[in-house]
């Protein structure tokens, strides 16, 4: 008899860490979904091109704001770099409402799901793989897609600049690292108070058989409609409104300058404000709501067949 084979330990099977699951299915969510970097790209090319078709005004434009006080000039300067992180920043969120109302939908809808729900790959793995690429990746794309259209705009307004002299007045005048850092800052208040909002689409992208667009805006339309006609007030749209639009306002200080007859109203959030957007209950809340409704979309992806 041969004793090396007899007598060889049993083989051990390869070790899989917890995170590799989720990893791989965040992985996959990036490799199906191209538009979730296709989408803030394409906006990024659009202000590129209309920035660079506008480049030959530079001059001119930078000549007036020179003759303006030194907050209103900063503020003349940054005007066109905000206008193309807004924009950027407004196509990802469009994104990644779309995103979250196929996710769970989608997979039910072509069937996929029979084949994922085969693989080692628990319900919640795959709902948080999802959420968190609204929560967390996009957001991170958009910051670098942001930081690089930036920087062309950069390069581009040096090189028009250059023949009049003033090249140098975008870098001095240009704060652009605290740019980028309120940037980031938003990013992430944003985010954070829109959390409820992701999660409630990825719930109904869970559980509705089709128009998923329209389960998740009726609801709240008949609530607000509701409360028009019995109550005859509108807190509930508001609170809707503010819970899509109000996160720059929770965590920023927004400074009004006064206005004058001689010089445009500026309305800017200069002041980051951390404090003020983490105490604030609305924030708690909504991560809880955003939770709850998570919860139940992990309830329904286990629990819903393929349509």
């Amino acid at each position: 008899m041969n004793t090396e084979l007899t007598d060889s330990p049993p083989t051990t099977p390869a070790l899989i860490l917890p995170t590799r699951p989720f990893f791989w299915s965040v992985r996959r969510e990036l490799w199906e979904n191209r538009s979730l970097y296709m989408g803030p790209l394409i906006a990024a090319g659009v202000v590129l091109f209309g920035f660079g078709i506008t480049a030959y005004r530079l001059p001119r434009l930078r000549a007036n704001a020179l003759a303006l006080e030194s907050v209103r000039q900063q503020a003349a300067i940054e005007t066109p770099y905000d206008i193309a992180a807004m924009m950027i920043m407004f196509t990802a969120f469009i994104v990644g409402i779309f995103y979250c109302l196929d996710a769970l939908h989608g997979e039910r809808r072509d069937r996929s799901i029979l084949f994922w729900k085969s693989l080692p790959v628990s319900d919640l793995t795959s709902v948080l793989a999802k959420a968190i690429v609204p929560l967390a990746i996009l957001p991170l794309l958009t910051f670098v897609i942001v930081f690089a259209t930036h920087l062309i705009m950069l390069l581009v307004s040096t090189a028009v600049l250059l023949p009049s002299g003033m090249a140098g007045t975008t870098w001095q005048l240009l704060p652009w690292p605290r740019l980028l850092s309120i940037l980031l800052y938003g990013l992430v208040t944003a985010v954070l108070w829109e959390a409820p909002v992701y999660a409630w689409l990825l719930l109904v992208s869970s559980w509705a058989r089709r128009a998923t667009f329209l389960w998740a805006v009726l609801p709240w339309l008949a609530i607000s409609a509701i409360e028009k006609l019995v109550f005859d007030t509108t807190y509930f749209i508001r609170m809707v409104s503010s819970r899509l639009t109000g996160g720059f306002e929770q965590g920023f200080v927004v400074v009004r300058y006064p206005r004058d007859a001689h010089v445009p109203v500026v309305d800017r959030f200069t002041e980051l404000d951390p404090l003020k957007f983490l105490s604030s209950p609305g924030l708690w809340i909504g991560l809880l709501i955003a939770a709850a409704f998570l919860a139940g979309a992990v309830y329904f992806r286990r629990s819903r067949g393929p349509l």
